[in-house]
């Protein structure tokens, strides 16, 4: 019963010790690529009123995809990194589409 209860608990903490590191590499990613494409730093607020409306949803647009992009490399390298230790998949994952 604990070996049952282990898995889960190494495969969070894989997945946590990956993502945080990941959106923080995001982030400033997604910042200084909105400076290369637009020559001025990313709304700091996108709701406030002085941000146009074009401006505040590319950037809402940009941010999340790249955000959800780093995500999902952080939860398919936790995922890599579990199955390379353990000789299985992490919980809840499967090997097909």
């Amino acid at each position: 019963m604990a070996r049952m209860e282990k898995a889960p608990l190494t495969w969070k903490l894989l997945g946590t010790g990956l993502a945080v590191p990941s959106g923080i590499a995001a982030r400033k990613l997604t910042d200084a690529a909105w400076y290369a494409a637009r020559g001025s730093n990313p709304p700091k607020n996108p709701a406030a009123p002085g941000v146009s409306w074009p401006e505040a949803l590319a950037w809402a647009a940009f941010s999340g995809v790249t955000v959800a992009a780093g995500r999902l490399v952080a939860a398919r390298g936790a995922a890599a990194l579990y199955q390379s230790l353990t000789g299985k998949l992490p919980p809840g994952l499967n090997e097909g589409p």
